[in-house]
């Protein structure tokens, strides 16, 4: 899967999801989340996510970090460098990814509100002109 992944892909959709994988209210940046995720060839990551209408978004109004990346067992790992969240620097974050043609699905647990909370993010592979294809 590494070199599979290399490129630009654009956020579908981003949830909170229960025990069985159902989505669980709006997600954490809104209905209609706008993100954009880079993976070099060299090995950097790069990611921003954004509620495109934040005063309705329950959660933060922007999500960005970038760092390094690397595909070990199956999963996508991120050593973070730089982030919009100050406890995420110098961390590492491991993710499933299934990659389906031009589709990314990355799902990960993340402690929130002190309670282990189960993610799903979606995204595209963009066009050469920048869009989602």
């Amino acid at each position: 899967m590494t070199q599979d992944i290399v490129g630009v892909w654009h956020l579908d959709a981003f949830h909170d999801v229960d025990e069985a994988g159902r989505p669980v209210g709006e997600g954490p940046l809104g209905p209609s989340p706008s993100g954009m995720l880079i993976y070099t060839p060299d090995g950097h990551v790069s990611v921003s996510m954004m509620p495109t209408a934040p005063a309705s978004a329950p959660g933060p109004s922007y999500m960005g970090y970038a760092g390094e990346w690397r595909a070990q067992d199956g999963k996508v790992v991120h050593h973070i460098r730089i982030s919009s969240r100050p406890d995420w620097i110098g961390i590492e974050q491991s993710r499933d990814a299934e990659l389906d043609g031009d589709v990314l699905t990355v799902r990960a647990t993340r402690e929130v509100d002190a309670r282990p909370q189960r993610r799903v993010l979606v995204w595209r592979r963009a066009d050469r002109s920048g869009g989602a294809r």
